[in-house]
């Protein structure tokens, strides 16, 4: 019903910038909330940060004053414009949103993008 496609992840070394977009397509309604997520090797998922459709944001205390996170609603699309990158930035992002889709009535789903490799080099 809904399908997210990430990309922008990539190589970079520390301190440099990386922007990874998500574009959701399919039956939607509406989109509530987006945002990033990530996983690093042997460790958990975790935000990174979040986006309301009116637009308040959040973001994790480790990526605060780096990292942006902005959303284009009439493109369903929700950007992380990362900079200062460093090497503990490296992780798989995840793009997720929280939305309503059309099918026999209004349903509410969480989805999940396929995920997009960041790698920081020191």
């Amino acid at each position: 019903q809904v399908q997210l496609v990430e990309s922008g992840g990539g190589l970079v070394q520390a301190g440099g910038s990386l922007r990874l977009s998500c574009v959701a397509s399919g039956t939607i309604f509406r989109i509530n909330a987006m945002g990033w997520y990530r996983q690093a090797p042997g460790k958990q998922r975790e935000l990174v940060a979040a986006v309301t459709r009116g637009g308040s944001t959040n973001y994790a205390d480790s990526v605060k004053g780096r990292f942006t996170i902005s959303r284009d609603n009439a493109k369903n699309t929700v950007y992380l414009q990362m900079n200062s990158l460093k090497p503990e930035d490296t992780a798989v992002y995840y793009c997720n949103v929280d939305v309503l889709v059309v099918g026999t009535r209004l349903d509410r789903l969480e989805v999940w993008g396929q995920g997009t490799l960041v790698t920081v080099s020191s």
